[in-house]
């Protein structure tokens, strides 16, 4: 099994990797099959369904799609053009693909939003179809947002097409035993492994620019939330607290004030003031999810600004860690909110930081392993229930919480010599299970929990 560093951590738009990014890359997707076609199209049309229809609106998925059928990507994404781009075409009724020729296109009439049960694959499902004059379909495509911006068709998700051909890399491994096993044969680290694939599918430049490139968006995310206040869009008033919890803690240093708990304050902000940046539609990485994009940048940050003996030269090994963690969650169970609850986002997120902080430590391959797997452990049974059904509360602070319960994590493996008795496949397969038998309320539908018993919302 072969998942790439850069397909774990992507470069992306808030608020949701499944139902936001994956959208608008499946609207993406839909153009090149339409520019493929021998076809004339006069018209193009869209439904949500499942947890896209129930929480779509407060994730933006609505905008994700109209932006991605009118040619934007989670890449390059430009809110002030995108802004534009929506209201041209909310008031013209009409949509012009790059590369296609103007399609009718009435947001209100032609994106549907279905609350009916979920498409059979997965609870993130989108039918797009293109029409004729006559207002026939022409054209017809079934995609699933599968968590992480990952998106497949409902062929593809047939086909069970999870991953790459793992026989091409030099250490295709798909559970973590056999990563264990792989690591003892050959003396390598995980991160080591890792490498090794990713540059057996390409080079070692493309590799530590690329991964200097995710650190990069990740770190500038963290400040733009530490530098930003005022309250965020959609409704229920949430106000951004990083700043002031960061200068706050700025003003406690070398006082009495700064007491030794205060530490989890520290690792706490620099995840929430990402999360806080993802509510805001901003530039985030997934990782895995946007959801969950605070916690593994959160970890670094403090490893990096709080822990003796922290080096940038080391990143690239904490992410390839990280990555390889993620693979194995994705692989095996899900990152999916809408498939198995938080404990898939925020849960994955924390193991793979856990993962990466143990590897920076100095940690043995099954001591990094031993750090994954207390992490996930203690986030099984998570349920999703955005307020509103948009992804600040209890996202944001679950957030900081996450990254919390990683570092813990991670220093709790250092203290021990790896040997433990719950193995990382084994709480995957968990996860998995307790996904499954979870009711849909608490998968990313704002049916249940907080979603309803919060009073005024």
């Amino acid at each position: 099994m072969f998942l790439s560093v850069f397909e774990i951590f992507k470069i992306g738009v808030g608020p949701s990797s499944s139902h936001t990014m994956g959208p608008m890359v499946a609207a993406a997707r839909f153009l090149d099959k339409m520019r493929a076609s021998p076809f004339k199209f006069s018209g193009i049309r869209a439904a949500l369904h499942g947890s896209l229809a129930f929480t779509g609106i407060g994730h933006a998925t609505d905008r994700a799609v109209i932006l991605g059928l009118a040619g934007f990507v989670p890449e390059n994404y430009d809110q002030r053009k995108a802004e534009e781009k929506l209201r041209q075409i909310r008031d013209a009724h009409v949509i012009a693909p790059p590369g296609l020729p103007e399609l009718a296109f009435n947001p209100k009439a032609d994106l549907a939003f279905d609350f009916g049960p979920s498409l059979p694959g997965h609870a993130n499902g989108m039918i797009l179809g293109a029409t004729d004059g006559q207002g026939d379909v022409l054209l017809e495509e079934t995609y699933y947002s599968i968590g992480g911006g990952f998106v497949m068709t409902e062929a593809e998700l047939a086909a069970g097409r999870h991953a790459d051909d793992g026989d091409r890399v030099p250490y295709a491994f798909g559970t973590a035993a056999e990563m264990l096993k792989m690591a003892e044969t050959s003396g390598k680290s995980i991160a080591e492994m890792k490498r090794a694939n990713e540059i057996s599918r390409g080079n070692p430049e493309r590799l530590r620019s690329g991964i200097s490139g995710i650190w990069r968006v990740m770190n500038d995310c963290i400040q733009r939330g530490l530098e930003s206040e005022g309250t965020l869009p959609g409704g229920l008033n949430v106000r951004r607290r990083a700043k002031g919890i960061h200068q706050s803690l700025m003003s406690e240093r070398g006082t009495n004030l700064n007491a030794p708990h205060k530490i989890n304050d520290w690792i706490s902000v620099y995840a929430m003031a990402v999360n806080e940046e993802n509510a805001a539609g901003g530039q985030v990485v997934t990782a895995p999810t946007n959801g969950a994009a605070g916690v593994v940048p959160g970890v670094l940050r403090y490893w990096l600004d709080h822990v003796p003996g922290a080096s940038e030269s080391r990143i690239e090994e904490f992410l390839l860690t990280a990555s390889a963690i993620g693979g194995l969650i994705k692989f095996n169970a899900s990152i999916s909110g809408a498939e198995a609850g938080c404990q898939a986002e925020v849960g994955s997120a924390a193991a793979m930081a856990a993962a990466g902080l143990a590897a920076v430590l100095g940690g043995t391959p099954v001591q990094i392993e031993n750090a994954a797997e207390i992490a996930l452990e203690h986030h099984l049974g998570m349920t999703c229930d955005p307020i509103k059904g948009l992804v600040q509360v209890p996202c944001i602070e679950r957030n900081g919480l996450g990254a919390i319960k990683a570092v813990s994590a991670a220093s709790l493996a250092m203290r021990g010599d790896g040997t433990h008795l719950v193995p990382l496949d084994s709480c995957i397969e968990t996860m998995r299970q307790t996904g499954a038998d979870m009711s849909e309320k608490y998968k990313e539908t704002s049916l249940g929990g907080l979603a309803v018993n919060t009073p005024n919302c």
